[in-house]
């Protein structure tokens, strides 16, 4: 029980049930101070009519009209209890329903105890005392029993009803503890899910868009990477381990090889041999490395405006001689510009890659071109070879992805890859469409 008290589950009855008996407490005095306020006004306003109705009949037609409006008036009170006294200036009674001038009546208003005529019980009275031109003085007023009758019905009402209401707010407490409770069990659960291995577990959500769905979705966005970066790291695992398997494998053949011929040309021709196997390990090592760092955002510091077209250009005049031994065709559709912030090293890489893509998998002639469009610089690279199927376009930008089942080919399945990270990097996006016939690839960049 001392757990419990001191967990935040009980915290927040207590602040839930606190908050709303400060609620309820101050409805209830406000509604008694402003209910006791309305009684003592209309109280005052009533004695004040009548002693401006009295007086005025005094002064102006005389004690015996005066008389007659204050037994009219204390008959036809309204149900008040009215209490009228009209005293000269020598202090006896005039008229009125008072046996005597009251010692402790003051100027203004005031609630004392009087003793009516014909009644011999003390009463409280509302009474205001008023003195006149001709030194007499005038005291009306009403009975407050029947106020005092009704406050005190207000006052047992918004009682009972606090009363009945801290139930119903410590009830409030708790359903409001155990809704928050539900959606953050349902969070503790799905992360209990994760942590046992189950990735594609998420969190519910209820389309409320409230605190707990916004926490929903940023929980299940985290998910969902993690669960696609799990997922590379196996195919990365599981491809780097073939991958690395066949250079090495026929690396250590060659070496087996030139040890048993044991004749000089021999191990020149393995020493050779192992140096283009080694070389290979390395570029495949580097580019994973590269690319595992640009998909952790290191390089960003890097970043300086530099013209796309101007860059892609001089890129592609570097290839020129290549493309001409290879026996192609090269369209060069560039011009000065956009202006684009990039990490100049890195996407000069992405844009060597896809143009040896080009050369390796393409057929006769590619293109390449740059542009501006929707607020991103792009550079697009098309060649006429077989394409890339749109249900394997995916599974081409993973790493070590390769559409070679057999993997028998020396590519690494990185060069598609580094250019997807590098786009990331940028806050950008790569693009694998159809040239019709071949495979038309676009990297667009943000311009800002």
């Amino acid at each position: 029980m001392l757990k419990f008290w001191r967990s935040s589950t009980a915290r927040f009855i207590t602040l839930v049930f606190g908050i709303e008996l400060i609620l309820a407490a101050g409805m209830t005095l406000t509604l008694r101070a402003l209910t006791r306020a309305e009684l003592e006004n209309d109280a005052k306003a009533f004695a004040a009519r009548l002693t401006e109705e009295v007086g005025t009949v005094y002064l102006e037609q005389g004690l015996e009209n005066a008389r007659k409006v204050i037994g009219l008036r204390v008959i036809l009170s309204e149900g008040r209890s009215a209490v009228v006294l009209l005293v000269g200036a020598n202090g006896k009674p005039l008229a009125g329903n008072l046996k005597g001038w009251p010692p402790t009546a003051k100027p203004g208003w005031s609630e004392i105890g009087l003793y009516r005529a014909g009644s011999g019980q003390l009463e409280q009275m509302g009474v205001l005392v008023t003195p006149l031109p001709n030194g007499a003085k005038l005291l009306a007023g009403q009975m407050l029993e029947s106020d005092r009758r009704l406050s005190g019905i207000v006052d047992r009402a918004t009682g009972t009803a606090l009363i009945f209401g801290l139930p119903l707010a410590l009830f409030a407490a708790f359903a409001g503890v155990r809704i928050i409770n539900a959606r953050v069990d349902d969070i503790a659960e799905t992360a209990r899910a994760v942590s046992a291995g189950r990735l594609s577990q998420r969190v519910s959500l209820d389309g409320s868009g409230d605190t707990f769905d916004r926490l929903g979705e940023t929980l299940n966005a985290m998910l969902e990477r993690i669960e696609a970066l799990i997922s590379e790291l196996r195919i990365v695992t599981d491809g780097l381990a073939h991958d690395l398997r066949s250079p090495l494998t026929r690396l250590k053949a060659r070496l087996e090889r030139a040890q048993i011929d044991d004749d000089e040309e021999s191990l020149r021709t393995a020493i050779h041999l192992a140096g283009e196997e080694t070389d290979r390990l390395l570029a495949m090592l580097t580019t994973a490395l590269q690319i595992s760092r640009a998909e952790a955002g290191i390089g960003r510091d890097h970043f300086a405006p530099a013209d796309l077209g101007e860059m892609v250009g001089d890129i592609a005049e570097l290839y020129e001689p290549l493309v001409e031994d290879k026996g192609f065709a090269m369209e060069i559709a560039t011009s000065s510009g956009p202006i684009v912030p990039m990490h100049r090293e890195l996407v000069g890489q992405a844009v060597g890659n896809l143009i040896d893509n080009a050369l390796k998998y393409g057929a006769k002639s590619l293109r390449i071109a740059t542009g501006e469009a929707d607020g991103h610089g792009w550079v697009e690279i098309s060649d006429r070879g077989a394409g890339i199927p749109e249900e394997q376009r995916e599974e081409a930008l993973r790493r070590f992805g390769r559409l070679d089942p057999s993997r028998t080919g020396f590519g690494a399945g990185l060069g598609l890859s580094l250019v997807s990270a590098v786009a990331r990097l940028h806050g950008g996006t790569i693009e694998l469409g159809d040239a019709a016939p071949g495979l038309k690839v676009r990297l667009s960049l943000p311009l800002v």
